[in-house]
């Protein structure tokens, strides 16, 4: 079973916007133009900048109203479309609440093991995304006793996870897929996660996704379950509660769930 041919780096970025409440005392010409001007700097992105997707966390959580996945080869490039969508005219009625970088690299415990966005795996319907922290302790461990650690959060989490067959699958036609919402640039490839043990056919319909994080922010890794039914995600995380591994846990909250739209049916709800 081998993987797509890869590029060096890959960068994602998840960024959390809530609206300030002001903006719907404007006026509606100026709200759908401010909306307007902020879909066109969207879509003027660079090329190497994918958009993954746009959700609306309205009613899903009380401190962010808008969610944006990007991914590219190029920081600098991902950031330079986060000045522009604050420069326009929706963006000066935003305020960014988290945003999360994450790199793609290597796995350490499981090396056919990747996210599963890079295999070009179209959006779920729903997106969880946290930070997430281990324990010093867990990294003064041996290699062997964490990598058979990992194993088992693999064996529990594959339950729940899309196989990575029909990932491979999908990886040599997914060149141009992007969101179900909305056609988007093509997927660039990348390696990276950290779950151990390899997937069967048993799975189910999450779609696993961990990036580092590591002297990027605060945080050690950036993770993404999707799934089309928000409760998967629920049993899958109960689930993993129990493995050993979890002891190793420092951090991993705040908790973010989003519904995939098209980027204008997200805006909408704003």
């Amino acid at each position: 079973m081998s993987a797509p041919t890869l590029p060096e780096h890959v960068f994602v970025a998840y960024w959390l916007y809530q609206i300030d409440p002001a903006f719907a005392r404007l006026d509606e010409t100026a709200r759908r133009a401010a909306k307007a001007e902020f879909l066109a700097a969207l879509e003027d992105r660079p090329a190497s900048v994918t958009l993954r997707g746009a959700y609306s966390l309205v009613g899903l959580r009380e401190d962010a109203d808008l969610l944006l996945w990007v991914y590219g080869p190029d920081l600098d490039e991902v950031q330079r479309l986060a000045v522009a969508l604050r420069q326009s005219g929706l963006g000066r009625w935003l305020w960014q609440r988290q945003a999360y970088i994450g790199v793609v690299t290597p796995a350490r415990y499981d090396p056919g093991h990747q996210p599963a966005f890079m295999y070009g795996a179209e959006p779920k319907h729903y997106l969880s995304v946290y930070p997430f922290v281990k324990t010093a302790e867990w990294y003064l461990l041996p290699f062997e006793k964490r990598r058979d650690l990992m194993a088992e959060h693999g064996l529990v989490g594959r339950r729940y996870a899309v196989a990575r067959e029909r990932l491979l699958a999908g990886a040599g036609s997914a060149s141009g897929t992007g969101q179900r919402a909305e056609s988007s640039r093509g997927h660039v490839e990348a390696r990276g996660g950290e779950t151990g043990g390899e997937a069967k056919e048993e799975g189910g319909g999450v779609l696993s996704n961990t990036v580092d994080a590591f002297g990027l922010g605060d945080y050690e890794f950036i993770l993404a379950n999707e799934s089309d039914d928000p409760a998967e995600i629920c049993r899958m995380m109960e689930s993993l509660r129990k493995v050993q591994v979890r002891a190793y846990t420092k951090l991993d909250t705040p908790i973010f769930l989003g519904r995939l739209r098209a980027p204008a049916a997200a805006l909408e709800d704003l």
